[in-house]
């Protein structure tokens, strides 16, 4: 394996790690800012115009912890290795 193939997958771990770190430290204030963007937008949304009255905070909030974790233990899952 070359010397440039090395570097890259030491700086592609120590990224993951700093990406990982920073959710777990920002997950909250990513939580509450998606939280307002979803309620807004489902304030914009007529009831009239949509099926079923789904609301969208809940199942956002819901949505997003999903992906949080899904993209911790990609980020974590190199690291174990």
């Amino acid at each position: 394996m070359g010397i440039q193939r090395r570097v890259r997958r030491r700086a592609l771990r120590l990224a993951k790690a700093e990406l990982a770190r920073f959710i777990d430290e920002n997950e909250e204030q990513l939580l509450r800012l998606f939280r307002e963007e979803l309620q807004r937008l489902d304030d914009s949304i007529p009831e009239e115009q949509v099926f079923i009255d789904i609301k969208m905070v809940p199942l956002g909030d819901a949505i997003l912890r999903a992906c949080l974790n899904a993209l911790r233990r990609f980020l974590r899952e190199d690291l174990a290795q």
